[in-house]
């Protein structure tokens, strides 16, 4: 097979929440086959830090700091990746919070938040980057799910919300830009080692031992497996697949 159908040289990525976690392991994959890579955060200096390790991988990054739930902030941020990078090619809305409360308990303001953080900011992203894909003759939306967008989670209510509500804008962007080249696609994560599972595994007792058994790995995730999946989305390799949902879980939702 030609490595050419996995050559991102000459692209230009922008992975929002990509300074750690999933989004940071994603983001290596995207430099290691090529692209150049905007990292898209709040926390300056992680970002700085991600953006040190991927240029020190050959390729050209940038850190921009904005608020992804913000109109003009996104606009911002676009225009400024298209000012510094020349065009954008990828988009991963990776960027996401959970607040673990059963539904009786979580406050309006708390609802918002996690709902903004993770799924309108995919909105306001994705149509901010849709006239540069459509302008350079297509272009790949890669979407962050989740487990939770497929099951139920008694102490993740708005999570969960937000991650079902991925995978449908995921299929509607992709019915509705099939015809500009542009391919969206989701990933949903099972149990990854990252911060954020590292403050759900204090919160909740036994999650680790009842991840392990449920996943056929019988391991937890790392975010460098998530490398490969993601550079198979952004490149040529996947341009007859759109609409998808693909968990990357160690066989997590299909375990008996």
């Amino acid at each position: 097979m030609s490595t050419k159908l996995f050559n991102l040289k000459g692209k230009v990525a922008i992975v929002t929440g990509g300074n750690g976690g999933i989004g940071l392991g994603i983001a290596r994959g995207l430099a290691d086959a090529g692209a150049d890579i905007a990292v898209v955060g709040r926390n300056e200096a992680k970002s700085k830090a991600a953006v040190a390790e991927l240029a020190g991988r050959g390729v050209e990054s940038v850190s921009v700091v904005t608020d992804v739930t913000d109109k003009a902030g996104v606009a911002g941020m676009v225009e400024r990746v298209r000012r510094e990078l020349g065009r954008v090619d990828i988009l991963v809305n990776n960027a996401g919070i959970n607040i673990r409360k059963p539904p009786q308990s979580l406050e309006l303001e708390e609802w918002t938040s996690v709902i903004d953080t993770n799924l309108t900011s995919a909105f306001l992203c994705s149509k901010a980057v849709h006239p540069a894909m459509k302008e350079a003759g297509g272009g790949k939306v890669i979407n962050i799910g989740s487990m939770m967008s497929i099951f139920g989670a008694s102490f993740a209510p708005a999570y969960a919300a937000s991650k079902g509500g991925i995978v449908q804008f995921t299929r509607a962007c992709a019915c509705a830009w099939a015809a500009d080249n542009i391919q969206a696609n989701a990933i949903l994560p099972g149990w990854i080692d990252t911060d954020l599972t590292k403050r759900a595994r204090e919160q909740i007792s036994g999650l680790h031992e009842r991840v392990l058994a449920r996943t056929a790995a019988a391991r937890w995730g790392a975010i460098d497996d998530f490398a490969g999946i993601a550079v198979f989305l952004a490149s040529p390799a996947s341009d007859f697949v759109t609409g998808t949902a693909i968990p990357v879980d160690g066989g997590f939702s299909i375990m008996g």
